[in-house]
């Protein structure tokens, strides 16, 4: 399922009632922490089988994000505690098939786009980009074998530039979506100078172009990220 448009996301599932004020807003797509052990927001109480049904049938379409082990070298001090280990390629399988799971108990099927989110890391730093790169393949490898897309999100500059390089280096087993985080710039899925024009194109990628913006529809404010997309997006039991 493709959606081209503007997409929100936020760190934790607002509410239904929310979800349907916002309806007033010019966006039809949001971004939701659906699994993952880096997670900002992990206790997600609103987010359920319900309240996939409940926004699906209101019209919305869905961007999944799964906050797994986090590089060797990322940038964020808060997620070192939580990086992917020696084994890389058994790891990545391991969280995907969790992601796998989590994506069916919550009513996304296959055929759906699962989005791994890798935040910036050292790619100067070869041996951990190395293992960062290969559990990205691992994740994507079975995540398509259980007939679900891999989608990748990271920063434009970082993850996003890495990944660029191994597609130029003829690596195998990368994602079939491209989510670039890039502030500050104006909202366009062209035009990223971490990609070549060719890369990911058409219908492959999502810009990220703000980030903890605050924003008010319907009388409901929520703080979130904006983002520009045209990709692919989840699909569900209705």
């Amino acid at each position: 399922m493709h959606f081209d448009g503007w997409a929100f996301d936020t760190c934790e599932a607002p509410s239904v009632a929310t979800m349907k004020a916002w309806r007033s807003s010019p966006y039809r797509a949001v971004g939701i922490y659906f699994g993952g052990r880096a997670r900002g927001c992990p206790r997600q109480t609103n987010l359920n089988k319900q309240w996939i049904k409940s926004v699906d049938r209101m019209g919305w379409f869905l961007l999944p994000v799964y906050v797994g082990s986090q590089s060797p070298c990322v940038a964020l001090k808060h997620k070192r505690s939580l990086t992917i280990g020696r084994d890389p390629w058994r790891q990545g399988a391991a969280e995907a098939r969790d992601a796998v799971n989590r994506a069916r108990w919550h009513g996304m099927i296959p055929g759906s786009t699962l989005y791994l989110d890798m935040e910036a890391y050292d790619t100067g730093n070869r041996a951990c980009a190395a293992r960062t790169l290969d559990f990205v393949r691992a994740w994507n490898r079975e995540l398509r074998r259980h007939r679900y897309f891999p989608g990748y999100y990271s920063s434009a500059d970082s993850g996003v530039a890495h990944l660029e390089w191994a597609r130029r280096a003829k690596f195998k087993d990368l994602p079939t979506v491209v989510w670039f985080a890039r502030w500050g710039k104006k909202p366009s899925v062209s035009g990223e100078p971490s990609l070549s024009p060719r890369a990911w194109s058409p219908h492959r990628r999502i810009h990220q172009y703000a980030g903890n913006v605050k924003e008010t529809h319907g009388g409901h404010r929520l703080n979130i990220d904006r983002n520009r997309i045209d990709a692919l997006v989840a699909r569900t039991w209705e």
